[in-house]
């Protein structure tokens, strides 16, 4: 739970930094100290203002507001690892969108990091259509339906695709 912390000390003390002819007055150091009480939760939020808004760091609360500036929607079957490290590859995920390279990281941070993803283009002498073969220990545990929409998403719109979700061989992974 985030709150005032009663007593909290300021990390940068403002009575330490007036000139040194007021370093000696007393009245000076006691009304600037009420500023400190005052400036402590501002001081300590802009510190820790980094923990909250990198993936790794960010409370599970906090997590769900950064996706949304990266445009991720969360989905209630990933797991907290998963969802920071889907919030954390965003960026890339967006920079490479439309990409055969593109698909195949969200394919791969959706679904699962020991996956292997193989994206096949149809190349320019036929209608572009792209294969997204999935390649992982338990196909049956793998919802078809949500790589489909994940790759309708993340391909170009004029450009047809088939996912396909297969068992990994010995070694595949």
């Amino acid at each position: 739970m985030r709150g005032v912390i009663p007593g909290l000390a300021s990390g940068v003390p403002i009575a330490q930094r007036l000139p040194g002819v007021y370093q000696e007055e007393e009245f000076a150091q006691r009304f600037v100290s009420t500023f400190d009480d005052a400036l402590a939760p501002v001081i300590a939020t802009l510190d820790g203002l980094p923990g909250y808004v990198d993936p790794w760091l960010a409370p599970t609360d906090f997590l769900e507001w950064v996706a949304g500036w990266v445009g991720v929607e969360n989905d209630e079957t990933w797991t907290d690892a998963q969802r920071r490290a889907i919030v954390a590859g965003a960026a890339l995920v967006h920079r490479r969108r439309g990409t055969a390279r593109g698909i195949e990281d969200a394919v791969r941070l959706t679904i699962a990091e020991d996956c292997r993803v193989e994206v096949v283009e149809s190349g320019p002498a036929q209608a572009p259509v792209v294969t997204v073969r999935v390649h992982v220990a338990d196909a049956d545990a793998v919802d078809v339906r949500r790589v489909d929409a994940l790759v309708t998403g993340v391909k170009p719109a004029h450009v047809a695709h088939v996912v396909e979700v297969v068992a990994a061989a010995e070694g595949d992974g």
